[in-house]
């Protein structure tokens, strides 16, 4: 199916931390968007699996946050800035299995360690900010394929 963007289109989720019952609502939402607009379903997948850990990291860590995504007719951009702890040694937190969640967090399945593997792993271009004690961005592109 051709993919269905012939101008760009920008938008933007307000993630309140805490929010379990919201979970997933974000990217459920960008990934409804990315199907209407005729998406390769391994963009889509992609797109949904790093929106998702970015959005439950947003809700498990911070007070909130924000999820801003641009989609062109050459792929997704996808920005999300939060207000948390931030992290303190980016390298380790980048780690497989590596994870600062609490118990109680990890008690509903959540805080894996996965989060950020999953979302470089997942992206053509990834990049984390963070300032302890003001919170994180990170940012990822996902090209879609050219024709």
């Amino acid at each position: 199916m051709p993919i269905n963007i012939d101008k760009e289109i920008e938008g933007s989720f307000q993630i309140i931390g805490g929010n379990f019952v919201n979970a997933g609502e974000a990217s459920t939402q960008l990934k409804l968007l990315l199907t209407k607009l005729g998406v390769d379903e391994d963009i889509i997948r992609r797109t949904a699996i790093a929106t998702f850990e970015a959005e439950m990291n947003v809700i498990i860590y911070a007070a909130a946050g924000r999820m801003h995504y641009h989609i062109t007719p050459r792929g997704i951009s996808i920005k999300v800035d939060d207000m948390g702890p931030g992290i303190e040694d980016i390298e380790l937190a980048m780690q497989e299995g590596y994870s600062t969640a609490p118990d109680w967090v990890r008690e509903m399945g959540w805080g894996a360690g996965m989060g950020l593997p999953n979302m470089k792993k997942n992206s053509d271009i990834f990049k984390i900010d963070s300032v302890v004690g003001e919170g994180t961005t990170i940012e990822m592109v996902i090209n879609f394929p050219q024709q």
